[in-house]
């Protein structure tokens, strides 16, 4: 495609060559000649004077100079997404129908248009909605329900008796509802295993990635909202709720019957303790430790997680310490100096 193709698939101006071909899509820094890339966060602004790319999508405002060609967007991520659709290589489809290694019970209900592939494993009861896609090694236990256009990569578990909406992906090596962390314990600290009886709802739209864990409810429902995004590696306990088109990314370990609110994002590492309400559209930043309820629309960080302003006034803090260690024992000394001559 060349740039004013592009442009007008985007309903963008440009500005440069009206022939500049464009063949793939790169980075601000990887990106080659013949490629488009593109900037949506300023901080890397400086990126787009040298950059090598043929073509780069910059915000409706932008002023500096480039070597590239320019496309000039309200919204920089998004276009830019959909061009790498554009350039995208087709994906590989698996074969429709069920694969002759594949064990499906006899009383599964299977939509139409599915693809269950090798040694896939569904149990008595289950439900799979139309177009789903089944991937190699999957499990799907008794009375699971899937809607329509799941995709289900290989070697991923769904236990018994979740609930799941349309268009639905889970990536490899995700267990949904395994156990919940329960136990009672006596005096004597031996601890005796507390019967996980709920249940995982999953509503339409979301995505979870690769080596999640999400537990099913000690009683009632462990469940995850509409639109919501989940990255590799995270954890999610018995009895937690997480709200619509909430963001949870990787290595977040959310304890059992916390309340994550519609729109709220929990970046990398953040701990939240159990039974606490993170409410609605509130961010909590890198490694926070949640310990306390979070209101809408609050960003916290740090740990203890408090408000983003005052943790970064107690960082700033702490890194004028050996400035004021260093005025201390000079005015330590001072006084010593001004009591002897006082004696």
């Amino acid at each position: 495609m060349n740039i004013r193709e592009i442009a007008e698939r985007l309903g963008r101006r440009f500005k440069g060559e009206d022939d500049q071909e464009v063949s793939s899509v790169g980075g601000l820094r990887e990106a080659r000649s013949g490629e488009i890339s593109f900037l949506s966060n300023r901080k890397y602004a400086s990126l787009v004077k040298d950059s090598a790319a043929s073509v780069i999508i910059v915000p409706e405002d932008w002023e500096g100079t480039s070597k590239a060609s320019l496309i000039y967007s309200p919204n920089p991520d998004a276009d830019f997404a959909q061009v790498a659709q554009w350039f995208a290589p087709e994906p590989w489809i698996q074969e429709q129908g069920i694969h002759s290694s594949a064990t499906v019970a006899g009383d599964v209900k299977l939509g139409d248009g599915c693809s269950i592939g090798p040694n896939v494993v569904i149990e008595a009861g289950a439900v799979i909605g139309d177009h789903a896609t089944i991937m190699a090694g999957v499990y799907i236990g008794a009375g699971v329900e899937i809607g329509a256009n799941a995709y289900i990569h290989a070697n991923a578990t769904i236990r018994e008796y979740t609930r799941i909406g349309n268009n639905f992906i889970l990536h490899s090596g995700s267990v949904i509802a395994s156990d919940g962390f329960g136990y009672a314990v006596d005096d004597q600290g031996v601890r005796t295993k507390i019967p996980q009886i709920g249940i995982v709802v999953i509503g339409d739209d979301v995505e979870i990635g690769a080596c999640v864990a999400v537990d099913r409810a000690r009683f009632g429902q462990t469940r995850i909202g509409d639109g919501a995004k989940i990255d590799n590696l995270v954890q999610i306990a018995h009895n937690v709720v997480i709200g619509e088109h909430a963001v949870i990314v990787s290595q977040v370990g959310i304890s059992g019957s916390s309340m994550i609110g519609s729109r709220a994002i929990l970046a990398g590492k953040v701990g939240v303790a159990g039974h606490l309400r993170i409410g609605d559209g509130a961010i909590i930043g890198g490694k926070a430790g949640v310990t306390k309820d979070v209101p809408d629309g609050q960003y916290m960080y740090g740990y203890p997680a408090i408000p983003f302003k005052d943790a970064s006034r107690q960082r700033v803090m702490i890194s004028r310490l050996p400035q004021l260690k260093a005025r201390v024992d000079e005015l330590e000394q001072r006084l010593q100096q001004l009591e002897k001559n006082d004696d």
